[in-house]
């Protein structure tokens, strides 16, 4: 099991896969970072981009 900091604050989400800490974020992410989730600006491309340095941090994590 990871736990990771979100990466716009220091919550925490705990997860055993990159997509189940993904999945135990999303209503943090979703309530404290609503205008990033709503903002039009973003693309598909952030989107990946996002998703790419999550998992990296996610990957370089310590299992604890």
């Amino acid at each position: 099991m990871k736990t990771l900091k979100c990466d716009l604050c220091e919550t925490t989400a705990v997860g055993e896969t990159f997509e189940q800490w993904m999945q135990n974020l999303m209503p943090h992410y979703m309530q404290a970072h609503a205008e990033v989730m709503n903002d039009p600006n973003k693309t598909k491309k952030d989107q990946q981009e996002w998703m790419a340095e999550n998992k990296a941090r996610f990957e370089k994590a310590l299992n604890r």
